[in-house]
């Protein structure tokens, strides 16, 4: 089957729609999507009708609400569609109600206070512009709708319900400058993202003989082999035939459901790999994206592999992330954050550069919370992981426009450059506005602004409800200005001008790995998170919260909430990686050592007994090595168990979630130390798990 027969068969797309619904009905659906319209209950039983229909004959027996609760993960409950006649036969039914609402347990997923345990209420409700989808798995085929998920008293529970707000403030406000620009044609405005996603891949043998691997998503325990990705040789290198086989069925797999994977290829860490989709509109590319995370691991678990999508499964290598590539587009296709041959003439685009700027700028800690997780405080600031400070990258040709608006002189003009590559037989390319520096947070690359912070397992809902809402509020004061302009061509040069002149701080096209550019963004004021709980600190800090509720985007009740959420979330997570370092020292990693030790005394013992005279210095001196570590083994974990049952004490959840960084998450690294340094002595068969060499080159 060509990719063209392929692409989208499991999808209620809007073709599929077309074809099988009525004229009027179809027409009403489009106006739903597009302008917000009303959806009548005749015409979602229409819809429902075909909908049935069409999943029916593609073999499906259930359906579920297909929604993304706090947790980050994606949740459904399935029905079956399967009804009962009075004289006791089966029917296929799935009515307009079904299809718009459902209302599943909301009790035990996390609310953060919202809801009590017992007020187990909670519902599910239809989003018409992400298409419905057909899963296909050992269960059979299940016919999944994406919803939102909200509680009794209308509090969003889910990550989709506060995007799809950020996204229509974003257009409301971004309409109103483009009428200023005499924009008539547009009806609205929309972001787009890209997010490549970068994973691991480790032999399921080996990673089921890991319980750290099991528990916690990443190596707690590890030495690095006598290679690591220094050789360069793993990125973008000949794929292995075991990784291609698996990455052609993940092709096959994700586009049936209609995401269009488009690029795959090794990453810079050895076993490590990324695949990135085309563009689409942030509700579907995040809806996209959570399936792209479920499906590659259930296709690595068919070729005997198992996917880490942790930010930093393994010391010593790179993490993994999510580029998030954001743009702003109409809906007739102009992307407002393209610059085009002469991008300081286009005073539109350098319009929207210079609120993008500012908004980042303001609201930078707002920006890093999106991106704080656990596991990404491991890797950013790491192994080409960008680093905690937020900055924005324009490249050379961009900052030199800045610097020429900041002076008021808004007329240079650079042609178009040629890119000489230095062999004859191969033409000259257009030189780009802008290089790539992977060491920014938020680069500018050409049409589009890439954050390159985001952490691989988590949704990209938050970055894109942050990133939507920030430049939404400075859009807003923009057009409140100009709209009471005299002169807008002379308002909008001001407004520029004055808008770089405030946030040209955020602006860095240097190292953001190297020491002095932590001095620099500390002159220049600019925050440096390092940890997650110290992020979110910022969350509901006033400024925030007034912006969340003039856009609409959450209650003070739902910040509150996911705020309790992420610190009780932090605390749990370091809490298992803490005891799970703790048992594996107990019951593995101490005992192994013990009985390796064992031996080598007892061979000292059998060599001395044939020949008194003969040297056994070495195995005394593994013997008096091991012996000294596993003290320090001994001290280390009982200071981490004591940092953990401290930590726990604490009835405070944010004060609780500070104990398990600032104490427990440090006992553990100094519990590695020696653990690490037991490994290198040991030998490979006494070792009680598989190690760094098996987990990353042995895939």
């Amino acid at each position: 089957m060509s990719i063209n027969d392929l692409f989208g068969t499991n999808v209620f797309s809007d073709a599929v729609m077309k074809e099988r619904l009525p004229k009027e009905t179809y027409k009403s659906l489009k106006r739903t999507i597009e302008m917000g319209e009303p959806l009548e209950k005749t015409t979602a039983e229409v819809i429902a009708n075909a909908m049935k229909d069409w999943a029916i004959e593609k073999g499906a027996t259930h359906y579920t609400h297909w929604f993304q609760p706090m947790t980050g993960k994606t949740a459904e409950k399935h029905d079956s569609f399967i009804s009962l006649t009075p004289d006791g036969r089966a029917t296929m039914e799935f009515s307009g109600k079904e299809l718009i609402q459902g209302e599943p347990d909301a009790s035990s997923f996390p609310n953060g206070g919202l809801r009590a345990t017992f007020e187990a209420r909670g519902y599910t409700a239809w989003d018409p512009t992400s298409p419905a989808f057909l899963k296909e798995d050992s269960a059979g085929v299940t016919l999944c709708i994406p919803t939102a998920f909200y509680s009794y008293t209308g509090e969003a529970l889910d990550k989709k319900t506060p995007l799809l707000r950020s996204m229509e403030s974003i257009s409301k406000q971004a309409m109103r400058v483009l009428k200023l620009f005499g924009e008539t044609s547009s009806k609205n405005v929309i972001t787009t993202v890209g997010a490549e996603q970068e994973y691991f891949l480790v032999d399921k043998k080996y990673y089921q003989a890991r319980k750290d691997l099991i528990f916690t998503g990443r190596t707690l325990f590890g030495a690095m082999p006598p290679k690591g990705q220094e050789l360069d040789d793993h990125y973008f290198g000949s794929i292995k035939e075991r990784i291609a086989n698996f990455m052609r069925e993940l092709d096959v797999e994700l586009w049936k459901l209609g995401v269009s994977a488009k690029t795959k290829h090794n990453e810079v860490a050895p076993a490590q790999f990324e695949v990135a989709p085309i563009f689409s509109t942030t509700n579907i590319a995040t809806d996209h994206n959570q399936l792209m995370m479920e499906i590659i691991q259930k296709v690595a678990m068919r070729h005997d592999l198992v996917c880490l999508l942790h930010e930093k499964p393994f010391a010593g290598v790179n993490g993994s992330g999510k580029h998030n590539n954001w743009s702003l587009a109409t809906d007739d296709g102009i992307n407002l954050l393209n610059p085009g041959k002469t991008p300081e003439e286009n005073a539109r685009f350098l319009l929207f550069l210079s609120i993008i700027i500012a908004a980042v700028d303001e609201y930078a800690p707002l920006l890093r919370l999106s991106a704080a997780n656990p596991g990404n405080d491991h890797r950013l600031g790491a192994n080409e992981a960008p680093p905690a400070i937020i900055s924005v990258f324009l490249g050379d040709k961009l900052t030199s426009i800045i610097n020429q608006i900041e002076a008021g002189d808004l007329n240079i003009e650079k042609q178009v450059e040629l890119l000489e590559v230095g062999v004859s037989t191969l033409p000259k390319l257009p030189k780009d506005s802008t290089d790539r520096n992977r060491t920014s947070p938020f680069a500018f690359t050409g049409n589009r602004f890439e954050f390159r912070m985001c952490p691989s397992s988590a949704s990209i809902a938050g970055p894109n409800i942050i990133l939507n809402t920030i430049v939404a509020e400075y859009i807003r004061r923009v057009a409140d200005e100009l709209e009471k302009a005299d002169d807008f061509n002379e308002s909008l040069k001001k407004v520029i001008v004055r808008l770089i002149k405030d946030h040209k701080r955020i602006i860095f096209d240097g190292d953001g790995y190297s020491n002095d550019w932590i001095e620099e963004a500390a002159r220049r004021g600019l925050p440096n998170l390092s940890s997650t709980v110290e992020a979110y600190t910022y969350f509901d800090k006033p400024e925030a919260l007034e912006l969340f509720e003039r856009h609409g985007v959450f209650t003070k009740g739902e910040v509150v909430s996911r705020k309790e959420i992420v610190f009780e979330e932090y605390a749990k997570i370091i809490n298992i990686e803490g005891l799970t370092m703790s048992q594996m020292v107990k019951k593995q990693i101490i005992p192994a050592c013990i009985n390796y030790m064992t031996g080598v005394a007892e061979s000292i013992s059998k060599v001395k007994s044939v020949c008194p005279s003969v040297d056994v210095s070495v195995q005394e001196e593994i013997v008096n090595k091991i012996s000294k570590l596993l003290f320090d083994v001994r001290v280390k974990v009982a200071d981490l168990n004591k940092a953990i049952e401290e930590a726990k004490s604490i009835s405070n959840i944010e004060s609780m979630a500070f104990a398990y960084r600032e104490k427990v998450f440090t006992a553990m690294a100094e519990l590695r130390i020696p653990c690490d340094e037991l490994e290198k002595i040991v030998s490979e068969e006494a070792w009680p798990y598989p190690t760094y060499d098996e987990l990353l080159f042995r895939v």
